[in-house]
C-alpha cells in the first residue's frame, strides 16, 4: 500500500525519526509532505489522492470534507494522542479508518513538570536572564519541594507518575479526579476546590474535552493561596488566559509556567509569555527521543496490521471501517 507521511521535513525530523521512517518504508510505499507548512484540507487531497493511507503529525488536521474526496484512502492514521481536530464521525461515515497512538511520554512530560517547579521555586530562569542581560539578580528566599504540597488535577499516566516522584521527594500528594479510585493511602483525593486552596503547587494534567474547558478560570485561581504555583502541561483549552494574566498581573498567586497554550500548534500564546513571573516552554513536553519514538513506532505498527485488513491497537472507529483491506488485496 501507498502511505502520505504527512509530518513536515522539520516535524519529521523532531517527531517521526529516520528509525521509524525506514520503519514505515519496510512495510509500505511511503509519499513524503515536503512543504514547510502543515497540509490544509485542499493540500492533504491533493497530496494524498493516491494512497491509501494518511500517517498525520497532531499539525495535520483530519477535516470533515476530504474523506469523500479521497475514495482511495483506508485509514488515518494519528502520532499523536489527540484526535480533536480529526472529524471522526466523518471518517466514518465514508467507512476510513481512524486509529491514534499511545502515550509514550509520560515521562518524559512528568520530568518537565519537575523542572517546572524546581524553577519557579528557585527562580533559575529569572537569575539566568538576568546574568545574560548583565544585571546581578536579586537573591530570593526559595521554596524546597519536600514538605510542600503538590496538587494534581487529572490521575492518568502523567499524574500517577508524576505523584510516585513527588513522593520520594517528600512532597504531600493532592489529587483531583471524579473518573479514578485511588488505593495509595499516602496520597489524598479531594475535590478540586479543597485541591486548589490547600497546594503549594497545581499541575494540570486532566483530559482536554467540553468538560474541561476552561476549568481553570478567575473563580478557580482565586482560590488557590498567594503563593502557590500553577503549571499546565494537558492543553491549553483548560485554562482562561485572561483569568491567568490577571491573577499574575495582580499577583494573586505567586507565578506559573505552561508548556502549552490555545494556538494551532498548542503553543503557548507569546502576550502571556511575556509575563514575567511566567515560564514558557514552546511545548516540548514530549520533545525527548525515547517519547517520540515510542509513538512514530507505533504508527508502523499500526500501518503493517491495516495492510492486513485487521484494526490494529488505537483504532477508534472499527466497527464503521468498510474501506477494509480484503484478504485477497494483502495477499
Amino acid at each position: 500500500m501507498k502511505v502520505l507521511l504527512a509530518h513536515t521535513p522539520q516535524m519529521r525530523r523532531d517527531y517521526y525519526g529516520e528509525r521509524s521512517l525506514n520503519g514505515l518504508r519496510a512495510v509500505a510505499e511511503v509519499k513524503l509532505h515536503e512543504g514547510v507548512d502543515a497540509l490544509d484540507a485542499k493540500g492533504l487531497v491533493d497530496a494524498a489522492c493516491d494512497v491509501e493511507i494518511i500517517v498525520a503529525d497532531r499539525l495535520t488536521q483530519g477535516p470533515g470534507e476530504i474523506f469523500p474526496r479521497l475514495p482511495r484512502l483506508r485509514a488515518f492514521v494519528r502520532c499523536a494522542v489527540d484526535i480533536r481536530n480529526i472529524d471522526v464521525e466523518a471518517a466514518s461515515a465514508a467507512g476510513v479508518l481512524v486509529t491514534r497512538a499511545s502515550p509514550g511520554f509520560v515521562q518524559s512530560v512528568a520530568e518537565l513538570a519537575l523542572g517546572f517547579m524546581v524553577d519557579l521555586s528557585r527562580g533559575v530562569s529569572r537569575a539566568t536572564a538576568d546574568y545574560h542581560a548583565g544585571r546581578m539578580p536579586e537573591a530570593k528566599m526559595g521554596r524546597q519541594l519536600a514538605g510542600s504540597r503538590l496538587g494534581i488535577i487529572g490521575y492518568g499516566s502523567i499524574g500517577r507518575y508524576l505523584a510516585d516522584i513527588a513522593k520520594v521527594l517528600g512532597m504531600e500528594v493532592l489529587v483531583a479526579d471524579p473518573f479514578v479510585t485511588i488505593s495509595d493511602a499516602v496520597i489524598q483525593h479531594v475535590p478540586l476546590d479543597k485541591r486548589l486552596t490547600r497546594s503549594d503547587y497545581v499541575v494540570c494534567l486532566a483530559i482536554a474535552n467540553e468538560q474541561t474547558e476552561n476549568l481553570i478560570g478567575r473563580a478557580a485561581l482565586a482560590r488557590m493561596q498567594p503563593h502557590a504555583f500553577f503549571i499546565n502541561l494537558s492543553r491549553g483549552n483548560l485554562v482562561d488566559e485572561a483569568a491567568l494574566a490577571a491573577a499574575l498581573r495582580e499577583n494573586c498567586i505567586a507565578g506559573a509556567a505552561l508548556d502549552v497554550g490555545r494556538a494551532p500548534d498548542q503553543m503557548p500564546a507569546p502576550e502571556l509569555a511575556k509575563l514575567p513571573n511566567l515560564i514558557a516552554t514552546p511545548h516540548v513536553g514530549g520533545l525527548t527521543p525515547q517519547a517520540i519514538e515510542h509513538q512514530s513506532a507505533e504508527t508502523v505498527r499500526q500501518v503493517a496490521v491495516i495492510t492486513k485488513g485487521e484494526a490494529p491497537t488505537g483504532a477508534v472507529n472499527a466497527d464503521h471501517w468498510t474501506r477494509r483491506p480484503l484478504a485477497k488485496e494483502t495477499s
